[in-house]
């Protein structure tokens, strides 16, 4: 059985850690575009907005819900980070302890 969950809990620590990659690139996106330095108008730079939009904005929706407004300030990936930690210190235990 060790042999079969080690390799999917790795792939499952890759993807968590490239979707935290993908939250990073969405933030400085969304400073870059916010303070005009990138133009969405612009095609390659809608195409990527848009991707990392919709790979990102899943995940960061329900936590938008729950929190309070702070107007321009969006802590919404920070809990999200917390979350993707907490998930794969998780994952480390439970691999380690097989």
């Amino acid at each position: 059985m060790h042999d079969l969950v080690r390799p999917l809990v790795d792939v499952l620590e890759y993807a968590l850690q490239l979707f935290w990659w993908a939250v990073i690139a969405n933030i400085v996106m969304s400073w870059l575009v916010s303070f005009n330095i990138i133009n969405t108008h612009n095609r390659v730079v809608y195409v990527i907005w848009d991707a990392l939009n919709r790979i990102t904005e899943p995940a960061l929706r329900p936590i938008r819900r729950i929190m309070p407004n702070t107007g321009a300030l969006d802590l919404s990936p920070i809990v999200l980070f917390f979350i993707i930690y907490l998930i794969q210190d998780y994952l480390r235990v439970f691999a380690n302890d097989l």
